[in-house]
């Protein structure tokens, strides 16, 4: 009796090992032919003609140059006074940081840009005051408007000055590119 009480469970165990491998072996030939079915559509049949060689060349050439990924963060300073990059896009925001300014320093921030290579014109400013706030961050980017007569993309292009009236420091320098930051070109179509 003990021993039909042993030989049963191994007799049984046997059993499940043969169907529980003879079912997995079914499944991966299975899987193999759905595999082989699904890579016998993927494959043309039709051979690619040079003219339709040349669109997908002419779409990945533009994929490429639309490929966007901001520059690092530089930080370049003048005193208390910070950018957060020596070049932009246009579309993006350029960033001032003023931390550290003492409390008889009171100015302005000018920021100029370029008329020509030698000549700029005041964009905007930005008042400071040390004994009333001796930081703050600011943000800008520069867009077009018919009343202030920012017409076309080209009255941002160029190299750009950041003066900092009332104070000794010397101007920052940064260059907004012809680039535009994807998902702003209908912001940079000419308004007048």
């Amino acid at each position: 009796m003990n021993k039909a009480k042993i030989t049963i469970p191994i007799v049984v165990g046997i059993i499940v090992i043969i169907v529980g491998i003879s079912i997995i072996t079914n499944q991966e030939d299975v899987k193999m032919e759905v595999e082989d079915a699904l890579d016998k559509e993927l494959r043309s049949t039709e051979e690619i003609t040079p003219e339709i060689q040349e669109k997908f060349d002419e779409i990945e050439k533009i994929n490429l140059e639309n490929e966007y990924a901001p520059k690092e963060r530089e930080w370049i300073s003048s005193g208390p006074f910070q950018i957060d990059r020596s070049e932009y896009r246009l579309g993006e925001k350029i960033f001032l940081v003023i931390d550290g300014l003492n409390v008889d320093e009171k100015g302005q921030v000018a920021l100029l840009r370029p008329l020509n290579s030698t000549h700029y014109s005041v964009y905007w400013t930005i008042p400071f005051d040390g004994a009333e706030k001796p930081a703050f961050n600011y943000y800008f980017q520069p867009q077009l408007s018919k009343i202030n007569k920012f017409c076309t993309a080209d009255d941002f292009i160029g190299d750009w000055r950041v003066v900092f009236r009332g104070t000794d420091y010397p101007p920052l320098k940064f260059k907004i590119t012809e680039k535009i930051l994807p998902g702003e070109e209908d912001s940079y179509q000419p308004v007048c």
